[in-house]
């Protein structure tokens, strides 16, 4: 399973604003790691709500909710939730596959 891609349908309108976004998350990954060894909580939700908020608008509601579970688990102070969301998400965005379509 681990070597299968993760497809999603992009409204095609999005093509040119795909890859900055998905940059962004790759830089989102490296700050949440940050922030998790230093236990900075406050760095973790903010992050995590900032996921939750644009994952969907782009089309992608797993980042969303990934976003809303390390934001939740930044809340709770709980360190294992978040490292394992981030997992979730890094692991999310290398088996991307993106399929733009017509509106």
């Amino acid at each position: 399973m681990s070597g299968e891609k993760i497809v999603v349908h992009v409204d095609i309108d999005l093509e040119d604003l795909i890859p900055g976004f998905l940059d962004n998350r790759q830089k989102d990954i490296q700050k949440l790691e940050s922030a998790l060894q230093e236990n900075d909580f406050e760095t973790l939700r903010s992050i995590g709500h900032n996921l939750k908020g644009v994952g969907g608008g782009y089309g992608f509601s797993d980042i969303t909710e990934m976003g809303a579970e390390i934001e939740v688990g930044a809340r709770a102070n709980d360190l294992e939730s978040i490292s394992e969301n981030i997992k979730k998400l890094s692991h999310y965005l290398s088996k991307l596959e993106i399929i733009y379509e017509e509106g």
